[in-house]
């Protein structure tokens, strides 16, 4: 029966050396083991075996944030022994910073890094979240203290720059690679938030203003233009009218000459084989239309007739005569 029991103790005991002994560690996790108190090794991925009483793993100040009730983070600190290397995110809480201008303003950030070296992170640095939390508040302090407000405003990849810069150099030493550095917030206080408004809103009057009295203007050139070029189009159409019918009037006057011409020229030929004088006729008939122009109207009218017209008129008869004559060759 005693032996049965110290049997038992002894499985015990190899049972819980074995469990102490053996650490099997994930991927992306590490250990720093220390031996007597002084670092022995740093354990990779998978299993591996120490000497449970005089290998210890080193434990480290760790902060996890957490979503607490109504979207708040809640913060917890806690002491652990296994180091995560993957990439991790920390969102530091606001803090208040004052401008070149002076004026105080509200920034959180997000702060991404990764741990390189798990023995610099573990023994170069008492608290690393906490050491990392307060280099970054205290540079950012020092990179808006050296800008103005607006240029703080519109500047958040510059801060973000200078910001990844200064942290990745002074971790350097702590193991730790700082990736990136993103702004979240940026909240000056509310007088200056309500003033920025009445500027933005007095900006916006301003550009729509500009806007309205330039499409005036430029509605004012185009109807301008438009009447313009409807003048000069009709200016156009009436000198081509005008060209056209001054063409067409010299054109008909041209034929009629051309009739004329032609009637005069058969009149002269039949007057001329008749044996009388051509330029006695024409000129008794261009005094016979004149007599009749001078003749018509509504008013009655007296005509004082030359003594020279007479003889004309007596050649009328002989006229009649020539041209009957002629008619009859003629037939």
């Amino acid at each position: 029966m005693g032996f049965l029991i110290v049997l038992g103790c002894f499985a015990g005991l190899a049972i819980a050396f074995v469990s102490k002994a053996v650490k099997i560690v994930q991927q992306s996790e590490t250990l720093v083991i220390e031996r007597l108190g002084t670092y022995h090794r740093t354990l990779e991925s998978g299993i591996n075996i120490i000497w449970p009483v005089i290998d210890r793993a080193r434990e480290v100040d760790w902060r996890y944030v957490e979503e607490g009730p109504k979207g708040r983070s809640i913060v917890h600190n806690r002491r652990i022994s296994r180091i995560d290397l993957r990439e991790t995110v920390y969102d530091f809480p606001r803090q208040n910073v004052i401008t070149k201008d002076n004026v105080v303003t509200e920034i959180s950030a997000l702060l991404y890094f990764q741990i390189t070296n798990p023995v610099k992170a573990v023994y170069e640095i008492a608290n690393l979240p906490d050491a990392i939390e307060k280099l970054t508040q205290t540079s950012l302090r020092n990179i808006i203290g050296e800008m103005d407000l607006d240029e703080t405003l519109t500047s958040r990849d510059t801060i973000n720059s200078k910001l990844r810069a200064i942290l990745d150099q002074a971790t350097h030493k702590w193991g730790v690679k700082v990736n990136r550095v993103e702004l979240q917030d940026i909240n000056p206080p509310f007088d200056i938030r309500s003033a920025m408004e009445k500027q933005m809103r007095a900006e916006r009057d301003r550009r729509a203003a500009i806007l309205e009295a330039e499409g005036l203007k430029q509605a004012q050139i185009l109807e301008s233009q438009g009447a313009r070029e409807s003048d000069i189009n009709r200016a156009e159409g009436e000198k081509q009218a005008k060209i056209l019918a001054a063409e067409a009037e010299a054109e008909a006057r041209i034929k009629v000459a051309q009739a004329e011409a032609e009637a005069i020229m058969r009149i002269t030929g039949a007057v001329a084989a008749s044996g009388g004088d051509p330029t006695q006729y024409l000129i008794a008939v261009r005094y016979l239309d004149s007599m009749k122009e001078m003749v018509s109207g509504k008013d009655n009218k007296v005509i004082y007739m030359p003594y020279e017209a007479t003889g004309v008129l007596s050649s009328l008869g002989g006229i009649r005569e020539m041209l009957e004559g002629a008619k009859g060759k003629v037939l």
